[in-house]
């Protein structure tokens, strides 16, 4: 999540990690000694302790260790890794397994896999590396997942209590919504008492929240899920949003342009805030009515104004860290 440093160089000793809730296969190049070992940060220390020297003493070049995106089993690799002070990167499957098929290797297992991940390590430039959040920021993105979670729960039981005939069922559903509704005004409560209490966030928040259509919630979204906002240049903030829209054309064939991928917590929320925004926000009206007059439908309006709202955020985040610091800050246009 917090991979914002590119790699400069192209890493000659890779140490890849095929990641499982129990256990990790691992595999160095060059070398290509494999071996299975349990996914415990202390065997992690050990492994990695032996590449280390391995590489001093035969001096095998700049060392990577990289492991795929698991939902948080990975967390052992990436911590050891972060601590040892190795170059890690985290790599996305669908990338992994692209690469796999550009070399011929449909076929998939996790013996299969960690030998296309280390060859990914060993061949591919430029990788975004691994840089570990704040505890904060850790722990504000746990935050809203869970609250994220408890409205889905509380969604699903209100569907299912439109449907119920029977009393006790019924009494039982509303005794979940009650507790849900309790548990999402504590975690509400927990993620506002985080944001007030840590400086980074409060100026943050309060930055962002400056903006038409960006209200606390928003503003707590995109620093749990973009904590890299006001860092980046437009088009690449907008990447790692989904909200850039891609090119699809060969020879004289001009299609539509679509978004593809990104993360969707951002999209979610960007979403409700461009919809207030085009309500409230003359300039973004405006822009609105400009694409409206070109042709465009009321989802590619909604999606160019979601991208504009994002701009416009990092930009305006982007200028007050350099103010803060002392820095005169960038032109900028949104």
């Amino acid at each position: 999540m917090a991979e914002t440093r590119l790699s400069s160089n192209r890493f000659t000793h890779v140490v890849a990690f095929e990641v499982s809730k129990a256990t990790l296969l691992v595999e160095a190049r060059p070398g290509g000694e494999r071996r299975e070992i349990p996914n415990t940060a202390p065997q992690v220390r050990c492994l990695l302790g032996r590449e280390m020297k391995r590489n001093g003493r035969e001096q095998l070049g700049p060392l990577l260790v990289v492991c795929e995106a698991t939902g948080g089993y990975e967390r052992h690799v990436l911590a050891v890794a972060t601590e040892l002070g190795l170059a890690c990167h985290r790599a996305h499957g669908t990338r992994v397994r692209y690469f796999a098929r550009f070399h011929g290797r449909d076929a998939k297992s996790d013996g299969l896999d960690v030998g296309v991940l280390a060859a990914y390590g060993v061949a591919t430039e430029g990788l975004r590396l691994y840089a570990p959040p704040r505890p904060e920021e850790a722990a504000l993105r746990d935050l809203k997942t869970r609250r994220r979670e408890l409205q889905e729960m509380l969604v699903a039981e209100n569907n299912r209590l439109e449907h119920q005939r029977v009393p006790a069922a019924a009494a039982s559903t509303k005794a979940v919504i009650r507790v849900l509704t309790r548990e999402l005004e504590k975690i509400a409560a927990e993620i506002a008492a985080l944001i007030k209490r840590d400086e980074e966030f409060r100026f943050k928040a309060g930055v962002l929240q400056q903006t038409i259509g960006v209200a606390a919630g928003t503003a707590s979204t995109l620093l749990a899920f973009l904590p890299e906002i006001g860092t980046l240049a437009k088009t690449t903030v907008a990447r790692l949003a989904g909200l850039a829209p891609l090119d699809n054309d060969s020879g004289t064939s001009r299609k539509p342009r679509h978004i593809h991928g990104g993360r969707g917590e951002v999209r979610r929320c960007l979403f409700m805030a461009a919809r207030t925004a085009l309500n409230h926000d003359p300039d973004m009206i405006a822009f609105a009515a400009r694409l409206r007059g070109n042709g465009k439908s009321y989802k590619v309006v909604v999606t160019a104004v979601m991208r504009k709202l994002l701009v416009r955020l990092n930009a305006r985040l982007r200028d007050a860290l350099a103010l803060r610091a002392g820095v005169a800050p960038a032109p900028s246009a949104t």
